[in-house]
């Protein structure tokens, strides 16, 4: 790999600072998780891009690559190279987008390396095509990120072409059933999660302004074709790329598209993503299909119900107040506790393993310093001596985890810990 910038001002100016606000075994996993990712995952080719594999995989997720750089865009005016690193990896991001909207994962050649075998419309450019909404909330969201910080725009040139087909790819998935054309099934999965039923089609909905996903931040198939989480996060990056297109390529008839979008998918979340239960009252679903049919739960993935302050949601504090109650507790199926941690796991993952991401997450969403500093030294005792995150690990021995090397795990690390030290949020 070739490391894509230097740690110069990140080991003069961020880690003596971080020293001084956490335990010494967190700022020594800091350090080793907040350098891993720029001298061990990027590699930038001639054409000014860049490929950033998640880690233990050799392939880009659009989802993963964003997370993964997300603690570092705080520095970005502090730091240039920095600065260029992030646009590489956005010019690639959405290079990737006009190559096929519907993947979710990428190779860094048209290489044909993945899952090729899968019954779908597979390029060799694409590692495994599991259609999911924040796949392309992603690009969106990096993308905005550097220019809304720095006024760089030098990685927007094809961005209304890409904004166009995430809008259009959108539009029809509000209307599944009659209009897509994505199918996606896989011989001999692994779990029945990497899959999908009715032939191919997904799970079966009912319009309801929101936009249909075939799988979930995990990869694991959707119960329910409409996942809020993914959804609210549509709504944030539309409203981002609408500012993009209006101030930078003055494009107001894109601007006006986005925006309507934005509108409809935020009423079908209020009006269907929101149901009662009783003796607690109102909280969002996971996932709705439209059709009445809902699933209370929260996965370890981001975005999650867990997440949704932190990716800028705030439409009804007392709604999300009641459903970080239900998900960090045994309300939620995928809540663990054990003697080693307490946190949220994932369908994706073994039962009883808990994932850093989702702790981190909710050490970022918690305003009570108890139990950010519990989160803080659970993390800090559960990475098995390896000086990183992980996937997931056994609430009851740390020792047992999945995914020796998972980088967006060790970003929301860093992430947490550069809150927890008080640098600026992003």
């Amino acid at each position: 790999m070739i490391m894509a910038t230097s740690l110069g001002y990140i080991e003069s100016q961020v880690f003596p600072r971080v020293r001084n606000s956490v335990p010494t075994r967190a700022a020594e996993i800091f350090e080793n998780c907040f350098s891993d990712t720029l001298q061990s995952t990027v590699t930038v080719d001639e054409n000014d891009s860049a490929f950033m594999v998640t880690g233990d995989i050799s392939a880009m997720w659009l989802r993963d690559s964003t997370w993964q750089l997300y603690p570092y865009l705080r520095f970005l005016n502090a730091d240039k190279h920095l600065q260029r690193l992030v646009a590489q990896v956005s010019r690639r991001q959405q290079a990737y987008v006009l190559i096929d909207p519907y993947a979710n994962a990428f190779n860094p050649a048209s290489n044909a390396a993945g899952h090729q075998d899968d019954h779908t419309m597979m390029s060799p450019w694409i590692w495994e095509r599991k259609y999911e909404v924040d796949s392309l909330c992603a690009p969106i969201y990096l993308a905005y990120a550097l220019w809304s910080r720095t006024g760089e725009t030098s990685h927007l040139h094809d961005f209304e072409q890409v904004l166009q087909t995430i809008l259009t790819v959108w539009r029809i998935e509000q209307h599944h059933d009659a209009q897509s054309t994505y199918l996606f099934e896989r011989d001999h999965p692994f779990k029945p999660s990497d899959t999908l039923g009715r032939n191919g089609k997904g799970p079966e909905s009912g319009f309801t302004g929101m936009t249909w996903s075939a799988f979930r931040p995990s990869d694991d198939a959707t119960a329910y074709g409409y996942n809020i989480p993914d959804n609210a996060y549509a709504v944030l990056v539309l409203r981002h790329a609408a500012a993009i297109v209006h101030e930078v390529h003055h494009n107001e008839a894109l601007q006006q598209q986005a925006l309507e979008l934005a509108d409809e998918i935020e009423q079908g979340i209020l009006t269907h993503g929101i149901v009662s239960v009783p003796g607690i009252g109102d909280i969002y679903a996971y996932e709705v299909d439209g059709l009445g049919n809902s699933i209370l739960m929260d996965d370890a993935n981001l975005p999650s119900l867990l997440s949704l302050p932190f990716l800028g949601w705030d439409i009804d504090d007392d709604t999300y107040r009641r459903t970080r109650e239900y998900i960090l507790s045994p309300s939620n199926p995928f809540w663990y506790e054990g003697a080693c941690a307490q946190g949220i796991g994932s369908p994706h993952t073994p039962e009883n393993y808990v994932w850093p991401i989702a702790l981190s997450i909710q050490g970022l969403t918690s305003n009570d310093a108890g139990e950010r500093e519990q989160i803080l030294k659970t993390l800090s005792q559960t990475d098995a001596g390896t000086g990183l995150m992980h996937e997931s690990f056994d609430v009851n021995d740390s020792q047992s985890y999945t995914r020796p090397w998972f980088s967006w795990a060790n970003a929301m690390f860093c992430e947490f810990v550069l809150n927890y030290s008080g640098f600026d949020a992003d």
